[in-house]
């Protein structure tokens, strides 16, 4: 384990306690449901006692969205009930209340309920500016992730550690459950695809929670000066990689049930084509077609403007495809089927790709594979040379108790 990264222990006290503690440490009124899973996994951000004597005094940025909750509470109103500095908010794809459209600019501005300045990390700048840091003593990160190499929550985490680590900031992690902790699988990203929708060698489902990937990140040194950064990780209680966490809140406008989530990984692929995933629809990423398709499939969707779809593909007109009715699905590997399905029904074969495919994948490896027809198994067993390698390099970094453990 790097020298740099501490790591708070895990609280010992009884699950009851702690959410008796959390109720009354430095909030107005209790809002946390008392439920089976609440008191199975106990996120980071709960664990007041660990980490709010660590704020006190001191000027606090928050890199957070609508998902960094305390029960039903937000964190930054959690922290200013308390007593906390918060100077400013961070935030990433999405915006603050995670409303916007994927790949939509997102403006600074001010929070209007607290009235703090909030700084938009996919708009102008990436990367936190030196003048955006000079007047924070810590920054906090708490983002409810997916797990997913190409959702960019985890681009947003490194390039925040590389400022703090380039303007000797300290950094605090507050951990969160990953909903696709339970297995690794997918291509290994090539380097030189490298692109915010994937910036390490790490394969698409990767298996590890932010604090374990933060790890990874400063041990792997895969950012400049990674070993100069101050970073501490409050841990969960109650969680392990084989772990199903619901997701109490939506991480994202098009991912609005758990059954999304679980088909997100091998759904997302069709950003890279011509193929709808149903982004304006109340069932995006639980679906995918396309006009063409009628021939193959009597099931259709019509794409219509919403909030986080404003001008979703194909919008207004009838995609033929297929939905994803099994609510009880849960992954252990990706689902190359959907892909090669809609490539096999697709008649304008050289159409189908975009550029955005290749980054999706991290290789041009798999697009290529397709196109000569290889099936699932000959590319899944392509992957596992580097996927092997992959896992090694995860074990060094992992918190919890591992799924194969």
């Amino acid at each position: 384990m790097n020298t740099s990264v501490k790591i708070i222990p895990k609280i010992q006290l009884r699950k009851m306690l702690i959410i008796w503690m959390i109720c009354f440490l430095g909030l107005t009124s209790c809002t946390i449901p008392v439920t089976a899973q609440s008191l199975e996994i106990i996120p980071g951000a709960w664990q007041l006692e660990w980490y709010k004597p660590k704020l006190k005094g001191k000027r606090v940025a928050l890199l957070m969205n609508h998902t960094a909750t305390i029960g039903d509470v937000l964190l930054v109103d959690t922290l200013l009930q308390s007593g906390i500095d918060i100077v400013k908010l961070f935030v990433p794809e999405h915006g603050f209340r995670g409303t916007a459209d994927a790949g939509a600019y997102i403006q600074d501005g001010i929070d209007s309920a607290t009235q703090i300045p909030v700084i938009s990390l996919y708009g102008k700048n990436k990367k936190p500016t030196k003048t955006q840091l000079q007047d924070v003593d810590i920054v906090v990160y708490d983002i409810q992730d997916v797990g997913v190499r190409f959702y960019t929550y985890i681009s947003t985490l490194q390039y925040m550690m590389e400022a703090c680590a380039a303007w000797n900031i300290p950094m605090l992690i507050l951990d969160r459950p990953n909903p696709h902790g339970h297995y690794v699988d997918g291509p290994v990203l090539q380097p030189s695809f490298s692109s915010f929708v994937g910036m390490q060698p790490i394969p698409v489902v990767y298996g590890m929670t932010v604090g374990e990937y933060a790890q990874m990140l400063i041990g792997e040194k895969w950012f400049p000066q990674a070993e100069k950064l101050r970073l501490e990780i409050i841990t969960m209680e109650g969680y392990t990689h084989h772990s199903l966490y619901q997701l109490p809140i939506p991480p994202s406008p098009n991912l609005s049930t758990m059954h999304a989530i679980y088909q997100y990984p091998s759904l997302c692929f069709f950003e890279g084509t011509v193929v709808s995933v149903g982004r304006g629809t109340p069932r995006p990423f639980e679906q995918w077609g396309h006009p063409s398709y009628k021939a193959y499939s009597t099931y259709y969707f019509t794409p219509q403007s919403r909030i986080g779809a404003a001008k979703p593909l194909y919008q207004d007109q009838k995609c033929y495809g297929l939905v994803l009715n099994d609510s009880s699905f849960v992954p252990s590997q990706l689902d190359l089927s959907h892909v090669l399905t809609a490539y096999h029904w697709y008649e304008e074969k050289d159409k189908f790709f975009n550029n955005f495919f290749d980054k999706l994948a991290g290789t041009d490896l798999l697009r290529k594979q397709i196109r000569e027809g290889k099936d699932a198994a000959h590319i899944r067993n392509s992957w596992q040379p580097e996927l092997d390698n992959f896992k090694k390099i995860r074990k060094k970094y992992l918190l919890y108790p591992d799924f194969e453990e």
